[in-house]
């Protein structure tokens, strides 16, 4: 059996005719950037999010560095991200000559830590950038207080959590001073290249982002401030505006998959629950858990699984194991970036990121799009006890670190 990590192609053949029909409407308009595609996406995803202001941009990657420019981070400011992300997180922050300053994660969520976050604000931090990673919300409550108390800037990254909601309901990118997602064709809303979105309630911030998405000019041509070419493309508006009124029920089925994956792996006798933390004879796999889930329906996007990860001892080999079985499986993320070197003028303490070093040492995603049926998963959980089983044969990988102790 064949299980690739994801597949584009039956989420398209499901929506095929509505697609098309979108791709000729852009072709036929002849506005290809910007334009009213744009503008129509921009409403629908306000109306979505529940927030006052959205702006398509040129990617997930490029709202951030919109954002950063928009509230003025300068040479020298410093920015608080977490170590453990994708690299545009800290890259963004880089580009501007600013100094991002790395925090460690939660060992349940893998989002970032807030009492580390406590720890580093200094006098020059200006803004923190909480990301809500894998599909589940950062812990805001005390990242927002931590933002009050200091005077500082909150950028959402919400790339992998489109739709997601935090435990009193709010979906993110309505807690900090600009929200940035992502439209990348691997997202739970991808579009058909690359694509992004900025989202804001402060009126004033709309005005400069939309100025400095087009190079900062206000006319066209007549510059006070300086931008970007960050502007969306039409064809990828709308792709989006297609697949919109599809997202809830993807990120649904999505969950249908994790509560499968995670009935399999317990009847397999590889984990007692999900948000084991330590490895044992119990748990030979660590099964991720939907923290903000109350239980009672109240809130229905508290995770969305853009990945669902996993943890063992022996990932590396595992890895390959499953790779020659068929099965698609990806590391996310192999090095964190205390220890990249393009970072290493930073002379971050390896030390003070435990939780992150074990995460990139153990952890793996499996597939879990749409349209994955019960068959593929329970063929995903069988390799993995197969494997499991038969592990001894394979060197010992996890450290056995004591970042976890006393946690679980």
């Amino acid at each position: 059996m064949k299980v690739p990590l994801l597949d584009l192609k039956g989420q398209y053949l499901t929506m095929k005719n509505e697609i098309d029909a979108a791709l000729i409407r852009t072709a036929e308009s002849q506005m290809f950037i910007m334009g009213p595609e744009v503008e129509a996406m921009e409403k629908e995803l306000c109306d979505y999010l529940g927030c006052k202001y959205a702006l398509g941009v040129s990617s997930g990657t490029d709202a951030l560095l919109l954002a950063l420019m928009a509230l003025d981070i300068k040479p020298g400011d410093e920015v608080i991200v977490p170590t453990y992300s994708f690299f545009a997180t800290a890259g963004v922050v880089a580009r501007l000559n600013a100094t991002p300053v790395f925090v460690d994660i939660d060992p349940f969520t893998f989002n970032i830590d807030p009492e580390d976050i406590a720890a580093k604000i200094t006098p020059k931090t200006k803004a923190i950038i909480p990301v809500h990673l894998y599909g589940q919300s950062a812990d805001m409550a005390p990242v927002m207080e931590l933002a009050k108390k200091h005077n500082l800037f909150v950028v959402e990254d919400g790339a992998q959590a489109i739709g997601v909601q935090y435990k009193d309901g709010t979906k993110v990118g309505n807690f900090g001073n600009i929200g940035c997602f992502s439209f990348f064709p691997s997202k739970n809303l991808g579009c058909f290249g690359d694509g992004g979105l900025v989202t804001t309630n402060d009126s004033a911030l709309y005005e400069r982002l939309k100025i400095m998405r087009v190079h900062g000019g206000k006319p066209k041509y007549y510059h006070k401030i300086i931008g970007g070419n960050f502007r969306l493309d039409a064809i990828q508006a709308a792709v989006i505006r297609v697949k919109l009124p599809h997202l809830d029920s993807w990120s649904e089925a999505r969950r249908k998959n994790a509560d499968l994956y995670t009935k399999y792996f317990l009847e397999a006798g590889l984990a007692e629950a999900p948000g084991k933390i330590e490895f044992n004879d119990k748990n030979k796999v660590l099964l991720p858990k939907a923290v903000y889930n109350p239980g009672d329906g109240s809130i229905k996007n508290y995770h969305i699984y853009n990945q669902y990860v996993l943890r063992v001892e022996k990932r590396n080999a595992l890895k390959q194991f499953l790779i020659d079985n068929g099965i698609g499986i990806e590391i996310y993320y192999p090095v964190p970036f205390h220890r990249q070197e393009c970072f290493a003028y930073l002379n971050a303490k390896d030390e003070d990121y435990p939780v992150s070093n074990c995460a990139c040492n153990d952890s793996f995603a499996v597939p879990i799009y749409p349209e994955l049926t019960p068959e593929q998963i329970k063929y995903v959980v069988d390799k993995i006890a197969e494997f499991i089983s038969n592990s001894e044969q394979y060197p010992m990988e996890c450290k056995h670190c004591d970042c976890m102790k006393g946690r679980s």
